[in-house]
This record gives C-alpha cells, structure tokens and sequence, in this order.
C-alpha cells in the first residue's frame, strides 16, 4: 500500500501563517506560538477551508458555540465578532502579547442548550 504524502499543499488556505499576519477574529499579529487552524464551517459538517488563528481565540469560539451554531449563525469572522461574548473577549484579548495562552471556559450559556 503506498504511502500518504506528508507534504504541504502550500497552495490551500492550510498554509503555514506569516507571524506578522493577524489573527482574523482578534486582529493581533499571529506570531509564532500557540496558533490552530479554525474552519468556519465545521468540519464534521464537511467545511474545508481552514484558518490560521490564536489558540486561545479558537477555544473560545468553540467554548462558547455548538457546531450547528457555527454552522447556521456564526459561520463568517463578522458574525462571530458580532457576537457580545465574543466582542467582550476580543477586548479583553486585545491587551494580550500574541503569544498569549490561558484555559478557557465553556459558558454557561452553551451548557444549557
């Protein structure tokens, strides 16, 4: 059986991040620690575009949103900032060296669902 190849489509929205391109939900240089990759559709529900993004504001995003949630309301970088708690974390963030990391939360208000 012949094996996967292992090298990167450099090509693909997948691409490693450029450290002084921003984070498309906060808007802070990625830098070079603590990035993920983040698909707005969800891939169980066969989104393929990915994008780089600080971990921290990849948590939150799935802290604080269900997949169908992100699915159906918050499946473009506007409509998540638009949310309150999201725009509430993005100021709290902003204050934060870009290569900043600390454990989120889920919310309350998913929990509930």
């Amino acid at each position: 059986m012949a094996r996967r190849s292992r090298i990167p489509d450099f090509d693909s929205p997948a691409q490693p991040a450029a450290a002084d391109s921003p984070c498309p939900l906060c808007g802070r240089p990625l830098g070079t620690v603590n990035i993920d990759r983040h698909h707005l559709i969800p891939k169980s529900l066969k989104g393929r575009e990915q994008f780089p993004i600080h971990k921290i504001c990849h948590r939150k995003i799935h802290a604080t949103f269900s997949e169908r949630e992100l699915l159906r309301a918050y499946h473009t970088w506007a409509a998540l900032r638009g949310d309150d708690d999201i725009r509430a974390f993005i100021e709290w963030v902003a204050k934060k060296p870009s290569a900043f990391y600390a454990r989120t939360f889920t919310s309350n208000k998913k929990k509930s669902r």
